[in-house]
């Protein structure tokens, strides 16, 4: 019988977060494929979990997509979990589920945490229409990726570095000084906080915490009405 690809969303930070579902299916696969296998192997550890590791990220040759391919039609039942939320958003998850669904594999959906759903929740604001962008380019491509982010006339959401969010927010302060943010940082950990305020407040309230950043951000930009 031809085997199932698992989609296992795991904890963003708070361990308690991760669901009956999502254990009882990383406890029943034959493998589990993550993005690292250090940190997926804290993790399997801390709800005692033995099972083989095979690493899937963002460097992975197709030829070895392709092998695990050939597993799952043979028989065996895979799980994918990404370090942090649910696979396939910003992570290369979707290219093994394409190729997956082209095989004739059933996938799975595990469901359960998301940096994305997480600020979505907490945002106050109309969700009915959303851009989700994912992270913003390094270097080419920075600006035409802000660019979208000042013409969307819907909320934009996308991820940002710790290293790098200071930037993020001078050049919104240059293309779209009047729009207004939600910054989530530390999304369901200790120190989880939501700052909220136009470009320029916001700014000025990470630049008084500058050193003590940590964590990836999840940053929402929509227009004033």
């Amino acid at each position: 019988m031809i085997g199932i690809l698992y989609i296992v969303a795991t904890p963003i930070g708070n361990l308690g977060d991760m669901t009956l579902r999502a254990l009882e299916t990383l406890k029943s696969v034959d493998v589990v494929l993550s993005e690292d296998t250090r940190v997926t192997g804290n993790l399997l550890r801390h709800f005692d979990i033995k099972k083989p590791l095979v690493s899937f990220h963002e460097h992975t040759e197709t030829e070895k997509a392709e092998k695990l391919i050939a597993r799952m039609q043979a028989g065996e039942n895979m799980a994918l979990v990404t370090d942090a939320g649910t696979p396939g958003i910003s992570d290369p998850g979707n290219v093994l589920v394409a190729l997956a669904a082209a095989a004739g594999i059933r996938v799975v959906p595990i469901p359960g945490a998301s940096a994305l759903g997480a600020i979505v929740s907490v945002a106050g604001i109309d969700m009915r229409e959303l851009v989700f962008l994912g992270f913003p380019p390094h270097k080419k491509g920075r600006e035409t990726f802000f660019k979208k982010v000042m013409a969307s006339d819907i909320p934009v959401i996308y991820y940002e570095s710790p290293h790098r969010v200071l930037k993020n927010l001078e050049l919104l302060m240059e293309l779209a000084p009047d729009k207004n943010i939600i910054l989530g940082r530390e999304l369901t950990k200790i120190f989880e906080e939501v700052v909220r305020g136009s470009v320029s407040e916001v700014k000025t309230y990470l630049e008084s915490k500058a050193g003590k950043m940590k964590g990836e951000f999840v940053i929402v930009v929509y227009p004033v009405t």
